[in-house]
Parts: C-alpha cells; structure tokens; sequence
C-alpha cells in the first residue's frame, strides 16, 4: 500500500525531533559505530557525505581481558574497548552502540493518525504499558511509523447509518486513518550499562540503536532488495543468531536465538524453544539463560531448524510479503554450510550478503565486513538525515501533562517579579545618576581645596590693586618702568618688592658684581628716581649672584613716565620665567 499524504506530512514532522539530534551530532567530526561480538570489538567509521555517510574506515580486533574478569562487567568491557581502539590508533569523536534483539522487547500497535510526535509517543506509551513484561518506569520506549492503514468505522446492526454502510466501506473518506507502530522497549538498566561502558573506555556516546534495525539499514545500502519485496537476513554472532525479515527499510519481523558455537563437538544440541507465537508484536526477549553450547556441524543444523520456524512464524504476521530472498552474513566460519543447508531446506535463492562489493570498501575488509553488519547499519543509520530509527538514548518522549493552575500561578510569580527587578533596575539606574553627580562635585570640591591658597593669594593681590586704583597711584607704571631700566637678568635679578603707603618703593636685588649695583645706583637716579645710597653686603646665593642690597626709591611729584620711550632688556635665550612649574623650578631654580 502507498503511503498516504497524510503519512508523508506525519513523517516530515517527525523529521522535528531528528533535527535536534542532527545539530548535536553535526559538529562531532566522524561517528564511529561500534558493536562487541563476543570478545571481538567491530568497528565501523563514517563520515558525512551529503544527506548520507560514507564508510571510512572498518576493522575488528579482539577484546583482552586480565584472567578472572567478568566480561559483562561495564567497568572492564569499557577498558577492553579502550585499549583495542588504542591498538587499532582510533580516537572517535563520538560513538553509537547497539542493544541486541535478546535485550528488546517489540510490539506492532495500531493508533489514531496524528501529526504531533510527542502525542503519539503518548498512544505508544500508553498501549504498550499494559502488555509490557516491566514497569513502565523501567523501560526505555523507542518507535517507528511503518505506514498508515484504513480502518472502516464499527457499525451496529441497529445504528441509524448500517443501511448506508456498504456505501460507507466505499467511501473512503468514511473511512478512519491509523498508523501502524513498531514500537521497541529495553529496560533501563541496559541502557545505564551501555553508558557506564562508553564512560569506562572514555568514549562519547552519542546515540544508542537497535541491532535489527541497523541490520534492516545495511541491508538497504547493500541495495540487496528489489522495490517492496521481502528479504530475509540471518546474522551469525559468536553467542547469538539473528533472523530479520525486512522490507520498504522497515522490520517486519526479528527474533534471536541464543546459541554458543565451540571449536570441537560437544554433547548434541538440547532440542530448540519452540517457536514464538504468529504475530511479531507478541515477540518478547527470550529467557536470559545461558546459550546453548553446540558444535559446528550441530551449529549449522540448529540454525536450520530456528530459521525455517522463524519464517513459518511470520507467515503469520499482517501485514505479510513472501520472503523472496535469504542472505546469510557473519563470521563465525560457517556461514557456507549455512547458507548450504538452507538452499536444501528452502525454495528461495540463499546467498552471503557481501556488504564489501556493495558498500564499494576496501579488499583487505571483506574478512570483516560480513561479521559487521550491525556496526555498519548503526555507523550508516545515525547519519540519515532522520537519525536512527529507534534511538534508546534519546527516544521520542510523550508530551508533558501540563498543569493549567500551576503555570497560571508561576506566570503570575514571573510577572510580580519582572515588575520587580524592572522597579529596582529604574530605582538603581536613578541612584547610580545621582552618586555619579555627587562623586564629581566632591571631586570638583577636593581640587578647589587644594587651590585655597592660591584664590587667597589672589583675592589679596586684587585687594592691592583695587586700593592702588582707588588712591590713584601710578604703581603698575613705576613697576613696568623699572622693570625696562633694570639690567637684564644675567647681571642681577630682584628678589622681593614692597611699595609703602606714601608710594615709597623697596625692592631688594641680587647682583654678580658690586659694580653692577653702583650702576644700578647711577641709572634709577638717572631715571629720575630719589635714591637713598646702596649698602652692598656680599652673600652667597645658590644661582652666583652673590652681592645683595635694598634700593629705596621716591618717585618726585614731578616725575613723568613715559613708557614708549624706554626698552627693556632682551629675555635670555633659556628664559623659562613664563613656562608651566617644573620640579626643577619648585626645587629652587633662577627665577
């Protein structure tokens, strides 16, 4: 039956849940499937290549184990896997493992259509809980859709629209839409232990799937199948046997037997479980005894025998595809006589699958190739652009029951609180405003205490100036004229200047020479200045101006100072008197 629009759209937004994991897969680099065959570590590396991934690498090396290790302990299987992927130079990125079929539980369920995952993840949940073998709590459920079905409305005999049924079969819209569901559980257990492996051997696990289903995905990219006709595929392990039948990349069927092959005959095979009730869904793990211990040739038989009851079995499964090919793949060194064995019992071709030729890998892995089908359905499946199909580490979960009352309350919290935090951010962003203000006007205060003196200085400076304005006095004149007729600052320079209240004017000067200040003496008088005589006492003075003397000088009431007429003296070339105070300046140098 072709799939419906209706199944396409439920698949595109199924892609929904997948794409969450593509994007946390993406960025990894190469995913490394990994499968423990016995004691043999299987390994398969692929690597992105447009919507699909591409096998890179694929080898097999045998686990050791100190003497007296419990191989299932996870602490020492993780170490094992370590030291082999040290030994084969792998450091993978992230890993994807597998449960095998004796650890799964499978149910074929039917119901309603529906386009939310997470709503029929909760019809899975919910029909599956009533027929599992565990708790619910334990159990770790994964599904596929397989297709979707048309199942006409129940009528009653006395229903008003019974007359009008044969017209409703006919109709299809009358007709109720379901969507049959492969549905797979394990307990949780074994998924803990699969990651305490991966974390003992330092490993990223980065998805967890299911061995039959990677088996039905090596068996799609060996292209071995033609459009939807049904193939079987039996994988030989070292402890276990896998018969899967797959069509339209889909199982339709999957049962294990537990049987241990040894090198030499032992006592003859216990006589065979019988086989599992006809209908797929009713498929349970088998008993977790140990395998039965058989040699070659009464390996090859059981086999026979468990193949033939496993498709008489799904004989009986809806809906049914004849099993028009069988292939045999393995390493256990009788996959031959199996395949042999099988075309006597059987009326169908039986051959090897051969995933070298058809996956286009290296010569030097068809030894390993055959035996790592479970690693190359896992390696392939998780780079699909919808993911593994069923992904025990991170399965399709059901919808949360949400409680109305209990968000109404929380987004009330949530809003009285954002009010909050935003009255509080307002409140500090005002605060922050006004200390900032205040910092910077005590700054502005701090800086204005230091310049104290200075504005004292200057307000008794203005204070002078004023009362000299007032009382009419030439002061500035005579200062400016002195400062023209004085000698020029390599001769002499003045120290102090006082200018009494009567307009007397006191200045003392340091001189290089007592020449120097007898000339002085001569040209204020010349000026015409009234000079008192000069006592000249010689002193030390730091910048060799080594003469002193007070000059007293009384400006006759006559006297006319005409500015234009005079020229002071030319300023030094290394004259700093107008620069900005240095260090050297406040420690005392000429002025």
């Amino acid at each position: 039956m072709a799939d419906s629009p209706q199944t396409k759209l439920f698949l595109w937004k199924d892609l929904r849940l997948f794409i969450r994991k593509k994007l946390r897969l993406g960025n990894q680099g190469p995913i490394t499937g990994i499968d423990v065959d016995g004691q043999v570590l299987r390994m398969v590396q692929t690597a992105p290549r447009g919507n699909r991934g591409v096998v890179t690498r694929l080898a097999a090396e045998r686990l050791d184990f100190p003497s007296g290790t419990d191989c299932s302990d996870p602490a020492a299987l993780g170490r094992a896997i370590a030291h082999a992927l040290n030994r084969l130079g792998i450091k993978p990125a992230g890993i994807v493992m597998g449960v095998p079929r004796a650890s799964v539980v499978i149910r074929t369920l039917s119901v309603p259509a529906t386009e939310d995952v997470s709503e029929l993840a909760s019809m899975v949940h919910f029909q599956i809980g009533k027929d599992l073998p565990i708790r619910l709590e334990d159990a770790v459920i994964d599904f596929k859709v397989r297709r979707q079905v048309i199942t006409p409305p129940r009528l009653e005999p006395n229903d008003a629209t019974y007359a009008q049924s044969a017209e409703n079969k006919a109709d299809p819209a009358a007709a109720l839409p379901k969507l049959e569901v492969l549905a797979a559980a394990v307990r949780r257990d074994v998924v803990h232990s699969i990651q305490q492996t991966a974390d003992a051997a330092g490993l990223n696990l980065v998805a967890l799937g299911w061995l039959s289903d990677a088996h039905a995905r090596c068996v799609e990219a060996c292209r071995v199948a033609q459009g939807d006709e049904a193939v079987a595929l039996v994988s030989l392990r070292l402890d276990e046997v896998g018969i899967d039948v797959i069509a339209k990349q889909s199982l339709l069927f999957s049962r294990g037997v537990s049987v241990k092959l040894v090198a030499e005959p032992e006592q003859p095979a216990a006589t065979p479980p019988a086989p599992p009730l006809p209908d797929a869904e009713r498929t349970d793990p088998p008993p977790t005894e140990a395998p039965a211990t058989v040699g070659p040739a009464s390996f090859v038989e059981t086999i026979t025998i468990e193949v033939v009851r496993s498709l008489h079995s799904y004989g009986g499964v809806e809906p049914h595809l004849p099993v028009s090919k069988l292939f045999v793949a393995g390493a256990t060194g009788q996959e031959l006589a199996v395949v042999e064995a099988l075309k006597n019992r059987l009326h169908i071709p039986c051959n090897l699958l051969d995933p070298t030729s058809a996956l286009n890998l290296p010569e030097v892995s068809r030894g390993d190739a055959s035996g790592s089908i479970s690693a190359l359905g896992l390696a392939l499946g998780v780079n699909d652009p919808q993911g593994l199909s069923f992904d025990f580490l991170n399965p399709k979960r059901p919808a949360v029951q949400r409680n109305m009352r209990r968000i109404r309350i929380i987004a009330a919290a949530a809003a009285v609180a954002v009010m909050l935090f935003g009255v509080l951010g307002v409140r500090s962003r005002f605060m922050n405003q006004r200390l900032q203000i205040n910092r910077q006007v005590q700054a502005d205060l701090t800086a204005a205490e230091k310049k104290r003196p200075i504005f004292r200085q200057m307000r008794l400076q203005a204070t002078t100036l004023q009362e000299w304005a007032k009382a009419g006095s030439n002061t500035l004149d005579h200062y400016s004229y002195l400062s023209a007729i004085l000698p020029g600052s390599e001769e002499i320079y003045v120290s102090s200047l006082a200018i009494s209240g009567q307009g007397a004017i006191r200045f003392a000067v340091q001189a290089r020479s007592g020449e120097i200040l007898a000339k002085l003496d001569k040209q204020l008088r010349a000026a015409g200045y009234n000079v008192k005589p000069l006592a000249i006492v010689p002193g030390n003075d730091k910048f060799s101006y080594d003469f002193r003397s007070t000059v007293e000088l009384a400006a006759p009431e006559k006297m006319k100072i005409d500015l234009a007429r005079v020229h002071p003296p030319a300023r030094p070339a290394d004259d700093a008197s107008s620069d900005p105070p240095s260090k050297s300046n406040r420690r005392g140098a000429r002025p």
